[in-house]
């Protein structure tokens, strides 16, 4: 008699994180891919309303659980996603303990999960590692230039230890390891109390109070659409490189840039107020994408104003007293590239 064929297994993966801004966005994305998706969070930060439209996918489970304690998850798993952390401003003050815990313990405890399941991991990591930089644009070989007792210390210097025990548990333990460092990246499901640049403008403009710029505004950032994010991160998930992989969109803008294009896209007649510039604010911030597009064939394919003009949209269908926002012709982007 025969023996059964077993059927085809679909990969399995875990997002910790999973309910936040950009891991609900890479759920939904390992879901279109074929993947069985577990998703972890403990929703300090992340949101359920993330990831209603998923729950009744057969290959989507959401577990409720806090990554800095043991983590348990039977069954085969074939990648891990470490994306839990806080990384608001706004949170660093606020919640500074739990932004360390959740980069030294949650990474030490998900790293472990990975060498039991023998499961290839993804680290989560952030151009803050760069600090203020003092080279621009920044490479992967930069170092850094990080104030570890400052405010944005916690944050930083919790995902430089962070790279630190991916690598040792790479090279000591051979776990099969990927770093991204995530640029500034926007669109939907950003927690409109975030406190970043890009859903402070776009709140304030659709209710018709001033845009809080910081500083002059003449410093610089780079600023990437999701959907670009995971196409990168997946690339490097599925890539063979080892070594941390900047994922950012290189056209550099001021926030001035950024603030006035939103009040254009939005048809906002609010006007521009500046306040002192934070403590550790970093004056430059690009990325040096040369990595990603020789190892990944990777860059960011959607231009700013078509970006901000979904994620405004997505805002003000969630504003009560918004105005309607127009559709909005996609015309040349504004900015200074650099790469």
């Amino acid at each position: 008699m025969p023996r059964a064929v077993k059927p085809f297994a679909k990969p399995r993966a875990l997002v910790t994180g999973g309910a936040g801004f950009i891991g609900s966005h890479l759920c939904e994305r390992l879901i279109s891919e074929g993947y069985r998706v577990v998703c972890m969070d403990n929703l300090r930060t992340g949101s359920l309303e993330n990831i209603t439209h998923l729950q009744e996918d057969p290959d989507f489970e959401y577990v409720h659980h806090d990554v800095t304690t043991y983590i348990d998850c039977p069954g085969e798993l074939d990648g891990i996603y470490h994306f839990a952390s806080p990384a608001s401003p706004a949170d660093f003050e606020r919640i500074p303990i739990p932004i360390l815990k959740v980069g030294a313990l949650g990474t030490y405890n998900a790293l472990g999960l990975a060498k039991a399941k023998g499961a290839r991991f993804m680290l989560a990591s952030t151009s803050e590692v760069y600090g203020d930089p003092l080279v621009h644009p920044q490479p992967e070989g930069y170092w850094g230039n990080v104030n570890p007792i400052g405010i944005r210390g916690v944050y930083d210097e919790a995902k430089r230890y962070a790279e630190s025990i991916t690598m040792a548990y790479h090279r000591h333990h051979r776990v099969d390891t990927r770093i991204v460092r995530i640029f500034n990246t926007y669109g939907s499901r950003m927690r409109p109390d975030d406190g970043r640049m890009i859903p402070n403008f776009i709140q304030q403009a659709l209710s018709g109070e001033p845009l809080t710029v910081y500083g002059d505004g003449s410093q610089t950032r780079s600023v990437q659409y999701v959907d670009d994010l995971v196409e990168g991160v997946l690339r490097l998930m599925n890539s063979r490189e080892i070594s941390p992989v900047n994922i950012g969109n290189p056209v550099e803008y001021t926030v001035n840039d950024v603030a006035a294009l939103i009040l254009e896209l939005s048809n906002s007649t609010s006007k521009m107020i500046h306040e002192l510039l934070p403590q550790d604010d970093p004056k430059q911030r690009c990325p040096d994408i040369t990595r990603a597009r020789e190892a990944l064939g990777w860059e960011p394919e959607v231009p700013a104003r078509e970006g901000l003009s979904r994620t405004i949209r997505w805002f003000a269908e969630r504003f009560e007293g918004a105005e309607e926002v127009p559709e909005t012709e996609i015309r040349p982007e504004i900015g200074r590239t650099t790469g």
